[in-house]
């Protein structure tokens, strides 16, 4: 094959490559971020802010700087020797498979795997071209069977640990008589325990393109527990000083302030602030929503949703005038402008009166670490899962620049990975909310204590997992982290069974329906691209 020809593949695969990788951050950030703002730990426009930066610094920095020609071996490629414009064009159609099935998931809001996607689809290529045997069934060499294994192993492990780490929290601090105070008692440990799990797994899984890994067990368990000897410290002298004259005194306080926690004099309380302003801040920090004030109650429990709903009123009704840049802004900022908390509450307000309900000030103690948990989890997935839009890519990318059959591995060229780490973030910021809504409070209400042990769950199940070469899902370790700490209510009633049967429909449908996209595909295009493939620059 001569190389710079199938030009046009090479236009559409940069295309598909550029949505599959819209589709990871239209459903997988929702991943790290759903439970926190479910929980009301951080505002949509919050939880995106940190992702842009979060997803898009781990794809760049350490994601890796190499690719797999073909994921996870699930197809032989050797099959593919002297046949570089099948590799070519079936790497196209397979980023087509495999963003048309996330992209319409995430519309409907189910979490789905990207990576199960792009290797459905490629197995629909493999089978396509070269018949069923072409295809790695078993379970050795992460073989389809493990991709179905995941499918009940991942909510399986995640919801036992997550139950574990739930009710630690539940019977050490939620239901002791004075529940605030052991709260804090124990913040010292959940940081210690929180800042242990993520080093480890920002280590083994998020770090790629560094290959921390090579350090040595015993260096990276010396490292890592210092950081989490220097965060119980941070948690002791800093933290607990700052979430007391916030929670306790009702301070208005901001995250920036807790290194300077003890220069800092009082500052005015936020029923003052309200009343000083006639307009409540219903989103003043982090941890500023005090639900509990008996005299401010009707002011401070206003919704930001309600704000802005009187703010478009006072707008001018004519909006003709409006520039194309506010209205390209308003494309951009649809997406982090939606209702996640209490979206249709009302539909599932039988659902949430059956969950245990706990002190409010003790709950809010454990945002922090949920925010903490959730940011780092991103950042590992930018690193990890980027390489789903870029593996393809960076094969058809080679194919088209040499026209050589390709190696394995390949190496990443920079602005693939910059293409791919803007695409997710886009994906992310205009259409993430619908995965958002599902994995929050339409499973089981959550608070701070719940989110924080399903996001803390999920990272260390797919931390041991991987550790012990056993298949899992992201995904689906956060759907069962979730549903498991919802059942710890003791009552069934507090889950969404409906819900939980369709994603789990989705999860079984995702490797056929993107695998017969993408060969189908394959079957119409090829035989037009090797038509037309003797016209130059085609």
């Amino acid at each position: 094959m001569d190389s710079y020809s199938l030009t046009l593949v090479f236009i559409i695969g940069l295309i598909f490559a550029f949505m599959d990788a819209f589709g990871i951050g239209a459903n997988d950030v929702a991943n790290s971020f759903s439970t926190s703002v479910a929980s009301k730990s951080l505002t949509l426009k919050q939880a995106c802010f940190i992702a842009v930066f979060t997803e898009f610094l781990g794809a760049l920095l350490l994601g890796s700087h190499t690719a797999k020609t073909i994921r996870d071996g699930i197809v032989d490629l050797s099959k593919f020797q002297g046949k570089q414009d099948a590799l070519m064009v079936g790497m196209m159609c397979a980023l087509i498979g495999s963003s048309t099935w996330v992209l319409t998931a995430s519309k409907l809001g189910f979490p789905v795997s990207t990576t199960h996607s792009i290797i459905g689809a490629t197995i629909g290529i493999g089978i396509v071209i070269h018949g069923f045997g072409v295809v790695n069934w078993g379970w050795a060499n992460k073989g389809v069977l493990q991709i179905i294994t995941s499918w009940f192993l991942s909510p399986l492990v995640a919801g036992i640990i997550g139950a574990i780490i739930y009710c630690s929290v539940k019977y050490l601090v939620l239901k002791r008589k004075t529940p605030f105070k052991n709260g804090l008692r124990f913040i010292p440990v959940y940081f210690f325990i929180t800042v242990t799990i993520i080093i480890f797994f920002i280590v083994y899984k998020g770090t790629p393109g560094i290959n921390l890994t090579s350090l040595g067990f015993p260096i990276i368990l010396a490292v890592t527990l210092g950081i989490a000897f220097i965060a119980v410290l941070f948690a002791i002298f800093f933290y607990i000083p700052w979430v007391k004259r916030i929670i306790i005194n009702h301070e208005d306080l901001k995250f920036y302030h807790i290194p300077f926690i003890h220069f800092i004099g009082e500052h005015k309380h936020l029923s003052e602030i309200a009343l000083e302003s006639g307009i409540p801040e219903s989103k003043i920090d982090i941890m500023n929503i005090k639900k509990n004030s008996d005299i401010h109650e009707d002011i401070i429990n206003y919704s930001a949703k309600d704000i802005s709903n009187k703010m478009e009123k006072e707008q001018p009704k004519n909006e003709a005038n409006k520039s194309l840049s506010k209205k390209l802004g308003g494309i951009f900022t649809h997406g982090i402008n939606q209702e996640i908390a209490e979206y249709k509450n009302d539909e599932y307000k039988e659902m949430h009166d059956a969950a245990i309900k706990y002190d409010d000030n003790t709950e809010e103690l454990y945002s922090f670490l949920q925010i903490l948990t959730a940011s780092f989890a991103s950042f590992a997935h930018g690193s990890n899962d980027v390489a789903n839009a870029v593996g393809p890519l960076t094969t058809i990318y080679y194919i088209w620049c040499t026209g050589l059959n390709p190696d394995s591995t390949l190496s990443i060229p920079i602005w693939i990975l910059i293409l791919c780490a803007v695409a997710i973030d886009l994906g992310l910021i205009t259409y993430d909310y619908h995965v958002m809504r599902s994995l929050g409070n339409k499973i089981t209400l959550l608070t701070p204590t719940r989110g924080f042990s399903s996001e803390l769950s999920a990272c260390l199940t797919v931390l041991t997992c991987s550790r012990l070469s056993l298949p899992v899902s992201t995904t689906h370790c956060i759907t069962g982290s979730t549903t498991a700490i919802g059942l710890c209510n003791g009552n069934l009633k507090s889950v969404n069974w409906k819900l939980l049967l369709f994603c789990g429909f989705s999860w079984i449908l995702t490797l056929p329906i993107a695998g017969i996209i993408a060969g189908i595909t394959f079957k119409l295009l090829y035989p037009i691209f090797m038509y037309y493939s003797s016209v130059p620059n085609f």
